[in-house]
């Protein structure tokens, strides 16, 4: 079999569009029947999935398996860092925790990593006709070239060809990518190919003199001009939404949006429905009344229900409850939810014991062991509605409270409504509390199905359309968009003649 041509998009900076552009090229080539696979050597992000074999990466990458329509694998992101604190992570290596470190000894330890990743590539490169491979924020950030496996340290050991991507959306588009460019070694600026620019808004014609001028100045060219797409609802590997407007009577929802918030796309379809107002809210804003208070997942449950406390949002959480507002906690959520988090062996900062905010007769202890795995079955409260989704949380909870279980899961496919109360074949999962004002569960993608999440926003008072998109819908729909994109907006005779096309 012929070896895979492998293609790098590098961005001038963070959320320049490099995931994007590597989905949008994805599902361009999937429409023209190319064996395609996405690749991202080394990501850091706090939105991660888990793959068909129970093995975690990052959440961008579980998206470009989408585009290019093809299970997700660990080897499309063999390195995963997973922020504790400021200054150290949790390393996850081929899918599965590999080491706690802090950011000075993950430098060294990169140098150990560059056989595993670039082994990882030369598998998808012998399984596919193409590889598209995503860099990680800035290949200009010459503090961290030693040892060097997200971007240009990568390139240059794979041999592979390199496309600069740039959101002229945030302004200074050209001063980022001269600016790159000049701060590249000679060899690294060889690799360079051409610039791609993201997210335009206006008349091209008056944008013209300028990649006329580009292309001069660099000797490069400009491959494709995209516009920018509103509405587009794709997974974030950890930005939040930054505004959310009024919608209408659907009802509110707020999520605190912790320091180490995880696996925020849980609530992204939520997003798809128009009367819904769901509103992130962060340090020093008011907590407003709502129907409904999600606490979502978290990286560091014990620091992150600190800093909620610290905000005051302890005793408006609790006002809420007082007045019949009802709460769904999702995994480090649900643990916060409980008596007391235990962390023996400083997983998630000191080791030692926190209380919980006491709500939940549940306590919860975090071992060296994650749980990673996809489930299904059906809501306990709405028995003939089927429930989806995945789990990634190394605490394990206990207590009387589970003995209301929210779900009842089993394998790999929902099962019909069993007649006996507790089926031998499903298992509870979660709490729904005797009052009903609170549900807890380890299950992220709660909120993905249509049927459960209308089942969800019934149970918390809320006007749950009849029929609305359902996410994974919304995601094949602004695929098409992007592939679209490429089609009308870029030099695809030069992108075929980078892919050996």
């Amino acid at each position: 079999m012929t070896r895979a041509h492998s293609l790098m998009i590098q961005g001038t900076t963070s959320d320049a569009g490099k995931s994007t552009v590597v989905a949008a090229l994805g599902r361009w080539l999937k429409r023209q029947g190319v064996s395609v696979a996405p690749f991202k050597p080394q990501n850091m992000a706090l939105n991660s999935a888990v793959t068909a074999a129970g093995g975690e990466i990052g959440r961008a990458q579980e998206l470009q398996a989408l585009a290019c329509g093809i299970p997700s694998h660990v080897d499309m992101n063999p390195v995963l860092l997973k922020p504790v604190t400021d200054q150290g992570a949790q390393v996850i290596v081929l899918g599965k925790v590999a080491a706690h470190l802090k950011a000075g000894a993950y430098q060294n330890y990169k140098a150990e990593l560059l056989p595993i990743v670039l082994a990882a590539h030369e598998r998808l490169a012998q399984q596919h006709r193409v590889v598209l491979v995503e860099g990680a924020g800035s290949p200009a950030e010459i503090n961290l070239r030693e040892n060097d496996i997200a971007n240009m340290g990568f390139a240059e050991a794979a041999d592979c060809p390199v496309l600069l991507v740039a959101d002229i959306d945030r302004g200074g588009v050209f001063a980022h990518l001269i600016g790159t460019l000049a701060l590249l070694a000679p060899a690294e600026r060889a690799r360079v190919k051409g610039f791609i620019i993201n997210r335009f808004r206006g008349d091209l014609t008056l944008l013209k003199p300028g990649l006329d001028w580009l292309e001069r100045e660099t000797g490069l060219p400009v491959l494709g001009v995209l516009p920018y797409l509103p509405d587009l609802t794709l997974d974030a590997e950890d930005a939040l939404p930054t505004s959310e407007r009024a919608r209408g009577s659907g009802g509110r929802i707020i999520v605190p949006a912790f320091p180490r918030i995880s696996n925020a796309t849980d609530f992204d379809a939520l997003r798809l429905l128009p009367d819904l107002n769901l509103h992130f809210i962060g340090a020093g804003q008011p907590f407003p009344a709502a129907d409904l208070i999600c606490l979502p997942g978290s990286k560091a449950v014990a620091a992150d229900l600190a800093w909620f406390r610290a905000q005051g949002w302890a005793s408006k959480l609790h006002h809420h409850l007082r007045y019949g507002g009802k709460v769904i906690g999702i995994c480090g959520g649900l643990q916060m939810l409980g008596k007391a988090l235990h962390d023996p062996l400083g997983l998630e900062g000191s080791a030692g014991s926190s209380p919980g905010l006491g709500l939940l007769d549940l306590e919860t202890t975090l071992g060296p062991h994650k749980i990673l795995r996809h489930r299904t079955g059906y809501c306990t409260w709405a028995p003939r509605v089927p429930v989806e989704g995945y789990e990634i949380h190394a605490g394990t909870s206990h207590g009387p409270a589970l003995e209301r279980p929210a779900f009842l899961l089993g394998g790999d496919t929902p099962h019909a409504p069993d007649p006996a109360p507790n089926p031998p074949h499903l298992e509870g999962e979660g709490t729904l509390s005797a009052d009903g004002q609170l549900l807890g569960t380890y299950l992220h993608g709660l909120f993905d199905h249509p049927d459960a999440r209308r089942a969800l926003l019934n149970w918390a008072g809320l006007n749950a359309p009849e029929t609305a998109p359902s996410r994974q819908e919304k995601r094949h729909n602004d695929l098409e968009r992007l592939a679209d994109l490429i089609a009308l907006h870029c030099d695809t005779h030069r992108l075929n003649a980078l892919l050996g096309r």
